[in-house]
């Protein structure tokens, strides 16, 4: 019976989010209109329906991965999740008033969630549990290599050019680093699933065979249901964020586009988290790595090529260079990080480190 409902909720959420969704961007349903208590159950109702949604997507991604195998599975979780924070911000680019640093805030809270808050529960999780744990240092350090390389070029590098304005790109700047972040990203996809795919799988690990797996549907169901659970997701996710931001906006809140960035990043990080997480827990610490810098790899890489892309067509101002103090705890978290696996084996202090670090970005959030 247990197992009966999960599979219909597994399959109902995407397609209950994704029509409420398109009823409330086609203006069937107008949350504005009511009566703030009803705006507000309506907004609770949907926050609970994304989140919950997010895991039934997951759960699509993982049953993929699951026949497939890895790395191509570590790739599905991650391109899933970063195609709903492209959505997500470009939608918000697109509608209603131009919020410039919008992306810039919600790729540097994906780093420092990433870096700091999941890595950092991952390494001290399973240093409790398993006292050490052993990684690819090739693979780890190609992804933080290529992680420093998207980060400075996106978001320090723009506060020490010349042509654009302040803390901006010029149009001719940003079209060629995005250019650049692509084909960065595509070189190193084409790395990780070919000539050097071991350097990112620790060991072959046997598929685990799943009870309920004889009772989904075949991949093509999976698809199905994890496309239209990521278009639902898109959906109510813009109007959430845009909700909260104007909400932000008229308790004249600091950091305003801050908070907006970490709820869109921790919104679509959520499952990858769990399923890093977990993994880690199984003294799979290499898959755990791989799906967590995957995440924060593919944020950059593809978030921002995305969002250039519609600033330089609907010429929205577009404003990456961090600011002098989320500069230097980017720098901190990524030095971190490359001393952290520079020996190939990590503890539970580890991990304590890292968790410091993202304590500190979460207290200059509402404290800056």
């Amino acid at each position: 019976m247990v197992l009966d409902q999960r599979f219909l909720a597994r399959n109902v959420l995407p397609i209950a989010t994704l029509l409420l969704g398109a009823l409330l961007n086609a203006g069937v349903i107008s949350a504005q209109s009511q009566p703030i208590p009803i705006r507000i159950a309506i907004g609770a109702v949907a926050i609970g329906l994304v989140f919950a949604t997010v895991f039934a997507v997951l759960h699509h991604a993982e049953a993929i991965a699951h026949r497939i195998g890895e790395p191509y599975g570590t790739l599905v979780l991650t391109l899933a999740v970063t195609t709903i924070e492209v959505s997500v911000i470009v939608a918000m680019m697109l509608h209603g008033e131009n919020n410039p640093t919008l992306a810039r805030e919600s790729v540097f809270a994906t780093c420092m969630i990433v870096c700091g808050g999941v890595i950092g529960v991952c390494l001290m999780l399973g240093g409790m549990r398993h006292g050490h744990q052993e990684l690819k240092r090739q693979g780890t350090s190609a992804y933080l290599a290529m992680l420093a390389a998207l980060a400075v070029l996106a978001l320090v590098l723009p506060n020490f050019t010349l042509s654009g304005g302040d803390a901006a790109y010029s149009g001719i700047q940003l079209g060629f680093v995005s250019v650049l972040a692509v084909l960065l990203y595509i070189s190193f996809v084409l790395a990780q699933t070919g000539r050097h795919k071991e350097d990112f799988v620790k060991e072959l690990i046997e598929a685990r065979e799943r009870p309920h797996l004889a009772e989904m549907p075949g991949i093509s169901g999976n698809v199905i249901f994890l496309l239209a659970g990521l278009v639902g997701v898109v959906l109510l996710a813009e109007d959430i964020a845009a909700g909260i931001e104007g909400a932000l906006v008229t308790l004249q809140v600091r950091q305003a586009d801050a908070i907006v960035g970490a709820f869109i990043a921790t919104l679509v990080l959520l499952p990858e988290s769990v399923a890093a997480i977990k993994a880690s827990l199984k003294n799979e610490l290499q898959r755990s790595l791989n799906i967590a810098l995957g995440s924060a790899c593919a944020t950059i890489g593809l978030t921002i090529p995305a969002v250039a892309t519609a600033s330089l067509i609907t010429g929205k101002d577009l404003v990456l260079g961090l600011s002098s103090g989320d500069t230097v705890l980017l720098l901190l978290v990524l030095a971190v990080s490359m001393l952290s696996f520079g020996t190939g084996r990590t503890t539970s202090l580890t991990g304590l480190v890292h968790l410091v670090v993202f304590a500190a970005y979460c207290f200059l959030i509402f404290f800056p």
